[in-house]
């Protein structure tokens, strides 16, 4: 795609609630912040008859919903959905791709983006339909929604046929966690800062724990979620990609197959996961009746549209063991997981305490440690040790906070994750997306990890809605006198 040339946006399931819920508002702040500019369509395709003024409203009303009341703008609307149209399509009936075709070819000097935020399991069919109909050109893009597969089977099978369409420069493999803002200042954080740099590594490193916790059930994902379980939702995908980031080597430059080849390394070095240590290394989940936050919810068995979820985790912890030069000796604990006491995401790095103290009555149990926090804000915290305020002779110590972080709090500068994303799909920016043999190898360990369970007949232990999971997972690091940081 050249500079100066015209593009047109895609959306197979434009219907759908990851399309109406955080698509289309991130293109509308777009427009809004002009970088949508080049953008001289926007089609959405779904099953439905809406024309493309019933879709303009339907779209119009979600952005009330789920924006701001102060990101409104009319003006700025009027732009916005003069782009937007509506298009019934069957992604399986090839017919039903001429529509499109027509569509298209009235900017026929544009470059097209077709994003499929639908199940992958279609995707095989659509680029199948999109080559057939011949409206993929070699400026032509396509982004593929998470998880990709059921398992490593299915993902190569998937990426080997979108490859017969799109070359791999062309497809985009997107995981909105590497768009959050906090994320991505993990790279400036460790190979910016010479204060860090020499310290990121086993020697004053003692453990590192990542844990994406969820307060909502299946929320309608029953059918699923029953298939696929949290070490498949969210360990394969958004916590392994946060784990090759705080673990990488510092990349000779800031290039996407530079940094992607980094985080390639890391996936290579992770211990595998077999019957003999599984049971040492891992804790699957499944709630129970529970509260979460004063309210009364039901069991996971309980909730309506499941077949066959006796097995279904809703909760797992691993620790993942790297074993190269850098991480031998420093376990990453990781846990995830649905129903849980609230909603966070964070990433912990926490370091060797002292082999001493010079401090009388000074337990020296108060590391150091540093949290990076993603979700629902996105801040990071230097927790440091410091004199307790006071005039007696003994100095007692006390652990404070460090704020490290800019203002991210400005509600007209925040910009989500989706629209970072979309932005740099559309400039053709690579660099936070993962690659074939990326998301290859995250299945590879995953995969791993399912048959180990299997082999060893291991069931999901229970815990209540409302609760941080299992008891057996806080073991897990206690086990080697750590505990999870909460």
């Amino acid at each position: 795609m050249t500079s100066n040339q015209s593009s047109q946006l895609v959306i197979f399931g434009g219907t759908g609630d990851l399309a109406l819920r955080k698509l289309q508002p991130a293109l509308y702040k777009l427009q809004r912040e002009g970088l949508l500019d080049d953008v001289c369509a926007i089609i959405a395709l779904g099953r439905g008859d809406s024309s493309d003024e019933e879709y303009r409203q339907l779209i119009k009303e979600k952005m009330r919903e789920f924006l701001p009341a102060h990101f409104w703008d009319e003006q700025h609307w009027q732009a916005f959905s003069a782009k937007l149209h509506f298009i019934s399509l069957d992604v399986n009936t090839l017919k039903d791709y001429h529509c499109l075709a027509d569509a298209i070819h009235r900017h026929p000097n544009s470059a097209v983006t077709f994003y499929l935020a639908t199940s992958s399991t279609l995707y095989t069919s659509i680029c199948r339909n999109l080559h057939s109909i011949g409206i993929v050109n070699t400026d032509s893009r396509v982004v593929l929604e998470k998880p990709l597969g059921h398992d490593l089977a299915s993902c190569t099978e998937i990426n080997h046929e979108v490859l017969q369409v799109f070359p791999e420069g062309n497809i985009f493999r997107i995981d909105h966690y590497l768009g959050k803002e906090t994320v991505q200042n993990l790279l400036v954080l460790r190979f910016g800062n010479a204060l860090f740099g020499p310290l990121w590594n086993s020697q004053y490193i003692d453990n590192i724990q990542i844990t994406v916790a969820e307060d909502i059930g299946v929320e309608g994902r029953g059918d699923f979620y029953a298939k696929t379980g949290a070490l498949r939702d969210m360990v394969q995908n958004h916590i392994l990609q946060l784990l090759c980031l705080v673990a990488m080597e510092p990349p000779a430059n800031l290039r996407a197959d530079t940094i992607r080849d980094e985080k390639v390394k890391v996936l290579q070095a992770l211990r595998p996961i077999t019957a003999d240590n599984v049971k040492a290394k891992t804790v699957r989940g499944q709630y129970t009746a529970g509260a979460v936050n004063a309210a009364p919810v039901a069991a996971f068995l309980d909730e309506t549209g499941f077949e066959d979820s006796e097995y279904t985790e809703t909760f797992v912890a691993l620790q993942a063991d790297v074993h190269n030069w850098r991480w031998e000796g420093t376990p990453f604990y990781l846990r995830t997981g649905k129903r849980l006491a609230r909603r966070y995401s964070e990433i912990i790095v926490e370091l060797k305490k002292h082999p001493f103290s010079l401090f009388e009555g000074d337990p020296n149990d108060l590391p150091n440690k540093l949290v990076i926090r993603l979700q629902p804000e996105e801040n990071i915290t230097l927790y440091k040790v410091n004199k307790k305020p006071g005039l007696g002779r003994q100095l007692k110590l006390e652990q404070v906070e460090l704020n490290l972080d800019a203002d991210l709090h400005d509600e007209l500068q925040a910009h989500e994750a989706y629209e970072r994303l979309l932005l740099d799909v559309l400039e053709g920016d690579q660099t936070l997306f993962m690659r074939r043999d990326e998301v290859e190898a995250c299945w590879a360990w995953v995969d791993s990890i399912i048959d180990a369970w299997q082999n060893a007949g291991i069931k999901p232990k229970s815990y209540a809605a409302g609760t941080m999971g299992p008891n057996a997972s806080l073991a897990l690091p206690e086990k080697h006198g750590r505990s999870w940081h909460e």
